[in-house]
């Protein structure tokens, strides 16, 4: 298991984009499983909906995501990082609002070399909500921010 100070160690997002809270179970190079809280108080419920709160699909995405980075890379590096390249098949099953606890569980479907692949599903109190499969690849820093 773990905590927040343990996530922040191993990935680079902060808040407000930071959306992994716990991580229940990582399986290196396999499988992890992690937690979400979903707050009121979180910015992107000021627009949407104001009235009817509803968590954006593409934050699901990123939560998915997020909890991805932890199957690929067991240890950070300062000179890598890992971009999503597609997001395939994501179905949204029901929506998201504050209060619902994520129960967001990712597995490696494909991975080694220049491409990862992974399957996703978020569960809300064992209900699925959103699930859908996404691509990452590795690049190195210098590639994006020196040109």
């Amino acid at each position: 298991m773990m905590y927040i100070d343990d996530i922040n160690e191993k990935i680079k997002q902060r808040p407000p984009f930071q959306m992994i809270d716990r991580v229940i179970e990582v399986v290196p190079g396999e499988s992890a499983e992690g937690i979400k809280c979903v707050s009121v108080n979180e910015p992107h419920f000021i627009g949407h909906f104001p009235g009817a709160p509803i968590m954006p699909g593409v934050l699901l995405i990123e939560a998915c995501a997020q909890l991805c980075s932890f199957v690929v890379e067991q240890e950070p590096d300062a000179d890598k990082l890992y971009v999503l390249l597609k997001v395939d098949g994501f179905k949204f099953v029901k929506p998201v609002i504050p209060g619902d606890v994520l129960d967001i569980s990712v597995k490696k479907t494909r991975g080694g070399g220049a491409l990862f692949a992974f399957d996703a599903e978020v569960r809300v109190d064992g209900n699925v909500h959103a699930k859908g499969s996404l691509v990452f690849t590795a690049v190195s820093r210098d590639s994006i921010y020196k040109r």
